[in-house]
Order: C-alpha cells, then structure tokens, then sequence
C-alpha cells in the first residue's frame, strides 16, 4: 500500500487500534476495524498498521493488492474457502461484493482482523460503486444505481458499538468490550482430532450412517466455522481406518470439499485418501461406495441432491445456514420434505460452538447484520390460517421507505431466503437498488405473508433488436425479450414492454391457501395500463409449477434445452398477453414452441420428465395433430391385434401427442402416471423399451409392450 505521509500519522492511533486488536484477541474474538474516509490516507494508514502488527497472512480483496498479500479479489475470493487467514484487507472502494464480504471473513481466525476501507459514512451511499454495474439494467449506466444497500451498511456500521471506526485518521467511536468468556473446565473430547463435543457428536453420526442400518441419511447444518466440513474429513479417515475404502467426498466446487480432503489427509498420512467426485459425475459411478459426504449442499440445485439421494443408500449432507452462496434455511425446509417421503429415519445435526473464534463474535454478528444473513420470515402464529386470501392487504412498496424499515426488509428477505435456497447477498443488494424493480407484498396485522419482485423489460429500438437477434447483443436484465428473440426467433420481440416475475414466495405456514395466485393477479391488474404489452416469468420447471402458472392462464412458450446451473431443471418461461400486440407475440412464440418441441423430445428433451412433458403440451389443441382413420385403424391393431409398436409409430406419435394436447390434458385423466409416463418416454421422447421398463417399474420388454396396449387401448 502506499507509503506517502507515513510520517504524518498519529501514533496514538496505532496503538489505540493494536489495543483493540489485543482486546479482542485476549477473548479469541476477531477484531473490525473501519477506516472511512480518504482512501490514500486509510491505505497509507492501513499499510503501517500491518507493518507493526506482527500479522503474516494477509488477504486484500482491492484493485490494488500490495506484493506479500493474498489477492482474493473478484472471483479469487472463493478460492480461500477452506483456508483461515490472520487478516482480511476489504477495500470497499473497488466495490462492495457482498457474497465475496460475506465469504472472505468467514476465513478471519480467532485474534485475526477486518480492515475495511470505505468513503466517509455519510458519503457512502453517493458513491459510484463499480459493483452498481452488475446491478444496472441496459440502457441505464452504474451511476443510476441508487445507493439505499451502502446507505444501509453505512448505517450498520455506524451503529456498530463494537468495532473500531477511523475517519480521516481519528478515531470515531471505539469498541464497547465484550465480557471476558467464564473460566470453565474444558471437556475433553475423545477423538483427539475434534476440537469441540459438537465436532465429536457429529464425527459419530457420520460414522454411524456407514456403519449402522442403510438408508439413514444425516444432515448436518450449522453457521461458518463451527467444523462440519472438518468432521466430514475426520469421520472419514476413522472410516478408513476400519477398513473402509470406498468413502467419496462431494460438493458443488473442489475448493468447497477441501477441508474436508485436507483433515482427512493429516490423519491418513500414507493410506488411502477419500476421493473427490463432481455430484453430476458421482451419478455415473457403478462401483460400490462406502460413504458419500455431500459438502455444501444448499450450493448444489435440487434435482441433484434427490437423485444423489435415491442413489445411494449410505449419505450424509451438510450445509451452511447462513451462506454466502445460498442458505441452509431454505434447504433444509425443502430438502426435509424429500427425506421424509425417502424415509422416516433420517437424523438432523446442528452444530453451534464455533471453532475458528469464542462464541459471540463481534465480527460475526456484524456481517450477519450488514449482509442480512440472518433474516427470517415472520412467525407462523402472527397471522390467522382461517384467513381467506381475499382479506390480506396488497402494497406496492417504494424502496426508500423498504429500506427505511428494517423489520420489513428483513422479513421480506427471509421469505426470499426460505422460497429460493440459492439467494445470496448479492440479492440484497439487488432488492434494493434494482433500477428496474417493483416489490409487491401481501400483509397481515404488519407481518408479510407473500412478496414477488418485477422487473422491468424491453422497449428496445429497432437496431438494438436486430442485434439481439442475430446474438450480438444482450442487454443485461432483459431475459424475456431476449429469449423470445435469440431463441424462438421472435426478432420483433424486444420492441414490446414486459413485465417479468423474477420471485414469488408465499409463508411457509400460508401455502396452498391462494395467496400467490392472489398475488399474481393484483400484479396483472396494476400493470395493465401502464404501457406493457406482456407479462413473463422463468423458472426452474416442474409439472406442479407449471400447474399453478397455467391455472392463471400463463402459457409455456420455451423450455431450455440444458439444465440450469442453480436449479439443476429445465427452465421454463411462460407468457400472459395484455395488449393485442402482447397477444400476437404469445401466439407467434407458442407456434415456433411447437414447432420444435416434439422433435425436441427425441433428441435434446429425451430425458425430460414425461410429467413435466405432459404439462408443458397441454392446453395446445390448435397445435395437436389429426388423425385420420387410418391412424385409428392402426391403433385398434396395436392395441387389440398384437400389430408390433414399431410397426405403428407413426398413428402411435400423432395420437399420444393429440392426447396430450387436449385442455388440461383431460383426455389423458383416465389412465395412471405410470401409463401417461410409459407412452410420453416410449412413443414421443423413443426411450429404449428397457429404459421405459425401468421407468414404469416393470420387468422388461415383454412387460411394458403389454402396458402400453393396455393404455392406447383405454385412451381409444
């Protein structure tokens, strides 16, 4: 760092800020330092202080890293995960990533150190933050981006009564000291590899799930720095020891599972080591495994964990409860849903005592609060479950006033937190400052019993279309208009207004009680007349999603072929016209739908799920193909005469497909989903007569042949 007016500086600064850092080292706590002002005057302070402080690890997320530090900046910062560092240099000035706050000083040991380095407090919030590009929406520029998040973190800051604030080289506002810990006797622990009783509980559990009965998965959460990833290495080396050889360890990146390699690792020294396996590539293992460890669960998409899940009999899973890349709340939520239709005998294992630092951490609880880590929906008993959705009061909220209320923001956030497992702080961010966005809630007595966030798309010129077309252009924060246009063809698409539903989460205590339908209405109604030709939403498909979208008379239009990233689904986007021209625009997308999504489904959506496949065709009658009585003649044949399917495939695709395009798929509500299942994979997605077997929970070829006539022969 810069080393100008070095000689300027108040030596009774240094060692006021050396004997906060001491104090909260004598109480293994980790230390917050604030330097808000001029950033060559903090720098040069900054560069000083750690000359005289005795710290040797050093990570600085900055522009400009100085030579002995760790540059963890922008996408570095989560290649520290898994390590601990001495002090972590937060250069606020080259912008505020809250998820990369949130990850790095989850790294700080105990009588480590926070710098972090900000514009004065009052000033902050006017800052042209280069973060605010990644928030800003085509054709608005990063300046545009209001400043309510920093406003906010100023706020916190300044109420922070236990860090060490330094403006323009003075001293704030010292920390108010935390009570020295208790003396108490230490309880030893049995494995000398543990640090903690927690740590040894759940190095038991873990073992237990590889040694006891099968099919009893355990799921272990807690905060950062508590040693769950730490307990997935040592209960593997014990398992080792014993004898086990097969023990793999999983997570949604390598960096994220190696502490659980490294622990294991120590403890091993020459012998076999757990193995690392990407969780889409642990599916294709045919080799028999002891243990699967499932490292940062909430991080991996949903489909994934269930198949992980049904795949392997003895797993564990852990995951982080307030995270910076996804919460463990939503997760577990969801995930305990699936484990209890998997089994009555999982077991869940919460980790409390911190391991890195003494509990009550000052510095912890300070991100928690600037980062809103632990927001929470209101509590279920606050509103009346009789409550007809009719009586709940709708607002539109203005977010200088949503960001003035703290207990709304954070109840908002916690239900995006509880509704979505992979929001992330950035989302705060984007909350508040989205140039773009409108929060809708649903209220009761004050509490918030359903929120959605809408965005703001289109009205491109013609030129700017012509290149969203063509794919050399895309506008940032315009999904619809540019799906429609780049990938059905739609060039005209970006011209028209779209209103887009980006999240909708109803309470976890008021679902199916008509609350997000309720919601999704008084958004179409305040909406129309407001120059929008259209209203959109994408979204992680499922044949019950689907369901809810299409009973409001939204309309699927597009299906991705590649599963996404955070979902592990295939996206789906769905329309709902509101001018005649929004009306054109879903007829003309719906035609070039169907124009390649039945081929689709024998070749790229040939493993799509036939349920979803059912939903996504229904209520297309002017697509569905004719039959004529050949056709019909060819189906009694297959059905009644032993006439070979392959022989038919041709009667058997357009009346399968006919069937499925009928209303609301009524004309497939006489048969079971196993049926519905066997002739949408057979007949539309050509699966192998062995592949359809499986899936129908049959023995063979012989058997699913049979099944199939019995369903044509019941649709006749």
């Amino acid at each position: 760092m810069s080393t100008s007016n070095r000689n300027d500086i108040d030596p009774a600064l240094l060692e006021n800020i050396k004997a906060a850092i001491a104090q909260a080292s004598d109480r293994q706590h980790r230390c917050t330092v604030v330097f808000a002002g001029d950033r060559d005057t903090s720098r040069s302070i900054v560069s000083r202080l750690l000359a005289e402080s005795g710290y040797y690890d050093i990570a600085c997320y900055s522009d400009q890293v100085p030579r002995r530090q760790r540059d963890c900046f922008s996408t570095a910062a989560f290649n520290l995960l898994g390590n601990e560092i001495d002090v972590l240099v937060f250069d606020a000035w080259a912008g505020f990533d809250p998820n990369a706050f949130g990850a790095l000083t989850g790294s700080i040991r105990a009588g480590g150190m926070l710098i972090l380095l900000v514009p004065t407090l009052d000033a902050w919030s006017a800052y042209k933050d280069p973060q605010n590009q990644r928030i800003a929406v085509f054709p608005l520029a990063a300046g545009d981006v209001s400043g309510r998040f920093l406003q906010r973190l100023a706020e916190t800051i300044a109420q922070d009564k236990h860090s060490l604030l330094v403006e323009q080289g003075h001293i704030k506002h010292s920390p108010l000291l935390l009570d020295a810990p208790a003396a108490g006797s230490e309880v030893a622990v049995k494995d000398k590899a543990c640090v903690t009783l927690d740590q040894q509980r759940a190095v038991e559990a873990i073992i237990k799930v590889a040694t006891g009965h099968r099919r009893r998965p355990l799921v272990l959460v807690s905060d950062r720095g508590r040693g769950k990833s730490a307990a997935f290495g040592i209960a593997a080396a014990r398992l080792i020891q014993q004898g086990k050889q097969h023990i793999v360890v999983t997570a949604p990146r390598r960096e994220a599972a190696e502490t659980s390699l490294q622990h294991a690792r120590q403890l091993l020294v020459a012998s076999k080591s757990p193995s690392f396996i990407a969780p889409n590539e642990l599916l294709k293992l045919t080799l028999p495994v002891d243990l699967v460890l499932v490292d940062e669960a909430a991080a991996i998409p949903g489909p994934l964990l269930e198949a992980l899940l049904k795949r392997f009999n003895r797993i564990a899973f852990a995951t982080t409860v307030h995270g910076y890349e996804g919460t463990g709340r939503g997760f577990a939520l969801r995930f305990s849903r699936l484990l209890d239709q998997y089994t009555n005998s999982w077991k869940l294992l919460q980790m409390q005592t911190p391991i890195r630092w003494a509990p009550d951490d000052p510095l912890e609880q300070l991100v928690f609060r600037m980062l809103a880590l632990d927001a929470e929906p209101a509590q279920a008993d606050c509103f009346d479950n009789q409550q007809d959705a009719s009586r709940y009061e709708l607002q539109l909220l203005n977010r200088d006033a949503l960001a003035a209320n703290e207990p709304l923001l954070l109840e908002i956030f916690g239900l995006l937190v509880q509704a979505h497992y992979r929001t992330q702080p950035m989302d705060l961010r984007h909350l508040l400052d989205g140039p773009n966005l409108t929060v809708y809630v649903l209220t009761a007595g004050g509490h918030v019993a359903a929120t959605a966030l809408v965005a703001s798309e289109g009205g491109f010129k013609t030129q700017v279309t012509e290149a969203i077309w063509a794919g050399r252009s895309r506008p940032h924060g315009h999904l619809l208009p540019e799906a429609l246009s780049a990938h059905l063809g739609l060039m005209s698409a970006p011209e028209l207004r779209a209103a887009r539903v980006m999240r909708l989460a109803v309470h976890p205590a008021l679902q199916r009680r008509g609350l997000g339908s309720r919601l999704v209405r008084e958004i179409t109604a305040g909406v129309i007349g407001q120059g929008y030709d259209y209203l959109g939403t994408s979204f992680g498909a499922t044949p019950e999603l689907l369901d809810f979208w299409q009973q409001l008379d939204w309309l699927p239009v597009r299906v991705s072929i590649r599963k996404g990233a955070s979902s592990g689904s295939h996206s789906a986007l769905l329309l709902k016209p509101l001018t005649q021209a929004g009306h054109d625009l879903q007829q003309a997308a719906r035609q070039r739908f169907f124009a390649q999504f039945p081929d689709q489904l024998s070749d790229s959506l040939c493993a799509l799920e036939p349920a979803l496949v059912a939903a996504l065709l229904r209520q297309a009658d002017t697509f569905a193909p004719a039959l004529d009585t050949a056709d019909i003649d060819d189906l009694r044949a297959f059905a009644y005469a032993n006439r070979l399917a392959e022989v038919t495939i041709g009667s058997l695709w357009r009346f399968t497909m006919s069937r499925c395009m009928q209303g609301q798929g009524i004309a497939l509500s006489g048969i079971t989903a196993m049926q519905r299942d066997l002739l949408i994979a057979r007949v539309l997605q050509k699966r192998s007569w062995s592949v359809c077997a499986q899936l129908a929970g049959l023995s063979g070829r012989k058997q699913a042949l049979q099944a199939l006539r019995d369903t044509v022969s019941e649709l006749l």
